[in-house]
């Protein structure tokens, strides 16, 4: 070994003992005749003391620069009284060199490692191995490592086997845009990467091994947000001859140790919550709302008819709803504000965002010419709204008018600062609808095309497909959806039926899933699961604002690996081997 301590090891204990540190040079500084340095390694920092009786180490030690890599060995000491460090786990200590080795010198960093300032994104991600030594990103790291092991154990003592599944497989239909791999053995013809291993895990499940999980890397093709990358991981679970409750009830344990393990805050009330769709989207527009601050959603559907505004009134008639938020505080926001929220509806598909602002001298508003007498006391005791509130109102379609006013929302909550951030939001929610309506009017899935139905109302699908729901649930963790599970298909003949309703044929279906509907045919037994990913939970944790800073190497906001230069072009000979034509777009 090439170092006898790490450089966050030494304590007073340690006193005239001969030690041999290796490790970067944090911070240099010279005083009078004494020269001090700060090495570094990812255990901590050591103050490295250069005397200049050493002759030949102090001149040595007269050139070092910061980032060089060393290694030192000398005699630990205590500092003199006064010169501790009490927020550095050696600052009680020091070590005066007797030997200094230069490992390797450094360039000058293209920004500062000793300290947290703000660099460009762009420029920590292109030199990430340099981003990397800075003390924020090892302590994000060292967190994600020690998830990985809570989840590892607690999945283990559950009985569960870690199984790994492949990244080159058939194409899958999740919702995503996938990785598409050519194949130069069998031209024509390509693989693609997982999006989750779904299906993979099923056949675990027919293949009898009963429970199973993995730390699964999956890809998606899709535009990029703070909380998604191109590529992730998540926790994947199946398990056999189950219901919702005991698939829920081993999730729920895991989150509840990595939480304890790795986590500093405690949930509020103490509990995990649960909600059904129908009741979140009422009260908050959303199927992840932040449950860190109150805020519900008011409806007020049945008081509008006769209000004397159209909007709402015509709303009404065309089968929508009108509701209301109440946002405290909310009638000191400024016309600018106002617009922005307007400008955020909208992008939720709503026509405008109505607004009342309660005034001292009065309602303030240009709905307010168009209500009849005694409506805006009546919006009041509805809402509970008062002078220094607002009230905001969504008249459209259902699902209009929760996305926008569960936006604005989320957006009142941060202007007024209303965000416990003490503590954490952890719920499920269930009972999902089963199908989606898309804008040509046909079905599409909720979650995806293996979830079971809830089979009393399956009888009635063809009716009123829409009230169908499914045996699935979603766990939202301080407003992120942290994943998705259900009870999946295990009966061919209904996985068929489910295929039927989604319009794609028997042949169609044989030719994508002819392995799981076979399959199933050989005594698939019941089963169920969930993923949540790991990445997301890592990043609420670390209160960091997307899943790059978590992420060793991650993909930028345009789905590009800065570091590396990729994706890049391939020489033409490999383009050519694997059949393909470029063509420009």
């Amino acid at each position: 070994m090439l170092r006898t301590h790490t450089c966050g090891e030494l304590r007073p204990t340690h006193a005239k003992k001969s030690v041999t540190l290796c490790g970067w040079v944090h911070r240099r500084r010279d005083h009078g005749g004494l020269i001090f340095i700060d090495l570094r390694d990812r255990y901590g920092f050591t103050q490295v003391v250069f005397p200049p009786e050493a002759k030949e180490v102090f001149k040595t030690a007269e050139k070092i620069r910061p980032e060089w890599v060393l290694r030192v060995t000398g005699t630990v000491q205590k500092r003199r009284e006064g010169a501790e460090r009490s927020e550095n786990p050696t600052g009680e200590i020091e070590v005066i060199a007797s030997a200094l080795e230069i490992l390797n010198e450094a360039k000058t960093p293209p920004f500062e490692i000793d300290q947290d300032t703000q660099v460009s994104e762009d420029l920590r991600l292109q030199y990430r191995y340099l981003d990397l030594r800075r003390e924020r990103m090892q302590r994000n790291i060292a967190l994600r490592s020690k998830v990985f092991q809570v989840i590892r154990r607690y999945f283990t003592e559950q009985g569960c086997l870690e199984i790994d599944t492949p990244c080159l497989i058939k194409g899958t239909p999740e919702g995503a845009r996938e990785y598409v791999v050519p194949s130069r053995m069998y031209p024509g013809t390509f693989f693609v990467l997982p999006q989750s291993p779904q299906q993979l895990k099923q056949l675990s499940m027919v293949g009898g091994l009963d429970r199973y999980f993995q730390i699964a890397r999956c890809f998606r093709d899709e535009d990029q947000r703070g909380d998604r990358q191109p590529e992730f991981l998540q926790l994947d679970f199946e398990m056999s001859f189950c219901e919702q409750q005991d698939v829920q009830k081993i999730i729920e344990g895991s989150l509840m140790a990595i939480l304890k393990e790795c986590g500093t805050k405690p949930l509020k009330g103490g509990k995990v919550e649960r909600y059904t769709w129908k009741e979140v989207m009422d009260t908050y527009g959303s199927d992840k709302p932040d449950l860190r601050y109150d805020l519900p959603i008011t409806d007020i559907s049945n008081m509008v008819e006769g209000c004397g505004f159209k909007v709402f009134e015509e709303a009404l008639k065309a089968g929508g709803t009108v509701r209301a938020l109440r946002v405290p505080g909310g009638a000191a926001l400024a016309r600018s504000e106002i617009d922005r929220w307007t400008e955020l509806a909208k992008e939720m598909k709503a026509k405008g965002l109505a607004y009342i602002l309660f005034k001292e001298d009065g309602p303030q508003s240009p709905l307010v010419k168009f209500f009849k007498d005694g409506f805006i006391e009546r919006l009041q005791n509805a809402t509970g709204a008062k002078t220094g509130d607002a009230l905001f109102f969504g008249a459209d379609t259902y699902k209009i008018v929760c996305a926008s006013l569960g936006k604005i929302r989320g957006e009142a909550a941060k202007r007024f600062n209303l965000i416990d951030t003490s503590v954490h939001s952890l719920f499920w929610v269930t009972d999902f609808p089963m199908f989606e309506e898309q804008d040509d009017g046909s079905l599409t899935f909720s979650h995806h095309p293996f979830t079971s139905p809830n089979r009393e109302q399956w009888k009635y699908r063809k009716e009123k497909p829409l009230e169908v729901h499914a045996i699935c649930y979603d766990l939202v963790l301080d407003g992120y959806e942290l994943g998705s599970g259900s009870i999946r298909i295990h009966d061919p003949e209904l996985q068929s039926e489910v295929f039927d309703m989604l319009g794609i044929s028997r042949s169609d279906a044989g030719k994508r899933f002819g392995h799981m509907l076979r399959a199933f045919e050989y005594g698939a037994p019941p089963h169920g699961g969930f993923a949540y990913g790991i990445d997301r939970v890592v990043m609420i944790l670390a209160g960091e604002p997307n899943i790059r800073e978590v992420t060793p190497f991650p993909k930028d906001q345009k789905a590009k690996d800065l570091m590396l230069g990729a994706p890049a072009k391939m020489p033409d000979q490999q383009i050519k081997e694997l059949g393909i034509k470029i063509i420009e777009r």
